[in-house]
């Protein structure tokens, strides 16, 4: 599953010190809060003049660039360039160019970097016009910093739980594993006595993530109990709640139990060559299915995330944002309203695999015709997104921290729980 394009955690790190650095010397942006700003407004009539947009990626996107083609011969009086910004380098390049006024008029944006450039006073206020209920509702509330929307939900992305029928079957499992913790732990386990029997290369019933991006797997099980990591009313941590010790219960129980490796190997490819049974993953592991092995096709399904106390997932992928430095905000404000328009997300959609954060997107094209698909519009409709504050990274990063410590048995339940909110209260929600 992918929030942003994932990196080392070397380059991770160094971007979030250079945002610091950034923040701590104001780089041109005054400290006041960026939740006091109007919504922009988008004037009526035909977008015209220049519009400069980052697409990440380390190449140029054909399917992009061709809505772009569209948008210019309904716009004649509108020239789009859209630059490819490697993913890479994509964090350090924006914070760069919010600090130094020296943006383009949009780009997308990683999700999980939304708050921390809206602090940055780098965004322009979403425009009335974009109703959150046209998109699925954790997609939305990754655009916000601090109560206001600063820009508009594009590509969706979330984790659905995949499974191989021909493993499950041989389990006794008819149809899809169990969808609530309990029932889907006891299949698990009928899938791990199966192990060099009746599936002689399989070697665990399925793989945890463990180590970097961890958070994007675990996240999810405290929502699922009802709780959270932070409390946004109080601007508090709550680490220390019973949801988070459940979480961390039934996280650390699937590596004690043998059910998972621990040992990083890539879950994708293990899926793939029979060596776990479910694993759980974002969309672009189906395009990689049918494209690698496309004989597994009749063999492999998706079913939403097990329930807890409710179902939940995370709301990860990219949003499009408009700089406060734009300078011709306008015609940028009016190509977003036409690349998230139902029918022109969709074809973008249908040509690249993405998920579309606009609901309506779904049944424009092709997805509501792949049940493949299903699970992940029926997973996008209770997702949620992480809490929206400006030292995020850092207490992700420690959560991947921690659990790793957790999958190898090097701490215990109540120390990972005591650390996870001593350390996010010494980190604090930044700006």
């Amino acid at each position: 599953m992918r929030t942003t394009r994932p990196t080392t955690r070397t380059l991770r790190t160094a971007c979030v010190t250079v945002a610091a650095a950034l923040l701590a010397t104001g780089c041109g942006r005054s400290d006041d809060s960026a939740a006091a700003d109007a919504p922009a407004k988008i004037s009526g009539g035909k977008a015209k003049g220049k519009l400069v947009m980052w697409s990440m990626g380390d190449k140029a996107d054909k399917d992009l660039q061709s809505l772009a083609k569209k948008f210019e011969q309904q716009n004649p009086g509108v020239t789009v360039q859209i630059t490819a910004v490697p993913w890479d380098a994509a964090h350090e390049k924006l914070t760069t160019a919010i600090a130094g006024g020296n943006t383009p008029d949009l780009s997308l944006i990683g999700s999980t970097w939304m708050a921390e450039m809206a602090a940055m006073k780098g965004f322009q206020a979403t425009p009335a016009s974009f109703k959150a209920s046209a998109f699925f509702p954790g997609q939305w509330d990754t655009t916000k910093y601090k109560n206001a929307s600063y820009g508009v939900p594009f590509i969706a992305d979330t984790s659905v739980i995949y499974y191989r029928t021909d493993i499950t079957a041989k389990a006794g499992i008819k149809g899809a594993p169990a969808d609530d913790w309990a029932g889907y732990l006891k299949d698990l386990k009928a899938v791990q006595a199966t192990v060099g029997k009746q599936n002689p290369k399989l070697r665990h019933a399925t793989q945890l993530q463990t180590g970097f991006n961890s958070w994007l797997f675990w996240l999810p099980l405290v929502w699922q109990q009802g709780g959270d990591i932070y409390d946004s009313g109080t601007k508090k941590f709550t680490f220390d709640s019973p949801a988070v010790a459940k979480a961390l219960e039934y996280y650390s129980g699937i590596f004690k139990d043998g059910l998972s490796p621990n040992d990083k190997t890539d879950s994708g490819q293990n899926f793939q060559n029979g060596l776990i049974g479910t694993v759980q993953q974002g969309a672009s592991t189906s395009g990689n299915l049918h494209l690698n092995a496309p004989a597994l096709d009749s063999t492999w399904q998706t079913m939403p995330l097990p329930r807890g106390e409710q179902a939940a997932g995370l709301a990860g992928g990219s949003d499009l944002a408009v700089f406060k430095d734009a300078k011709n905000p306008d015609a940028a404000w009016k190509f977003v309203q036409f690349l998230t328009a139902p029918e022109n997300l969709a074809t973008y959609a249908d040509a690249t695999g993405n998920l579309p954060a606009v609901a309506r997107s779904w049944s424009e094209g092709k997805l509501s015709g792949n049940p493949k698909m299903a699970a992940f519009e029926t997973q996008l409709k209770v997702t949620k997104a992480p809490p929206s504050i400006t030292t995020w990274q850092q207490i992700a990063d420690t959560i991947d921290s921690e659990l790793e410590k957790l999958a190898y048995g090097k701490s215990t339940l109540a120390e990972t729980q005591k650390t996870l909110q001593s350390k996010a209260a010494g980190i604090g929600t930044g700006r």
